[in-house]
């Protein structure tokens, strides 16, 4: 079985890294500390609050990667 709090923290930093390559920043991107300590199961990532200027670019973003996906 995977360990889940070790994933947690590559996923965040995966997501992280990857919205930087496009110019993106969620302020609030981290890791939801009641799903670590809690015993319920797999800790969540928690991606929080942005301006509308960052959801229309990470929309952008996304649109483009489906795209290419498509294509």
């Amino acid at each position: 079985m995977p360990d889940h709090h070790d994933d947690v923290y590559e996923s965040t930093e995966a997501l992280h890294a990857a919205l930087q390559d496009n110019g993106i920043t969620l302020p609030s991107l981290g890791i939801d500390l009641p799903s670590l300590a809690g015993s319920y199961g797999i800790p969540l990532v928690a991606l929080g609050n942005c301006n509308a200027a960052t959801a229309r670019k990470l929309a952008e973003a996304l649109r483009k990667a489906a795209e290419k996906k498509a294509s």
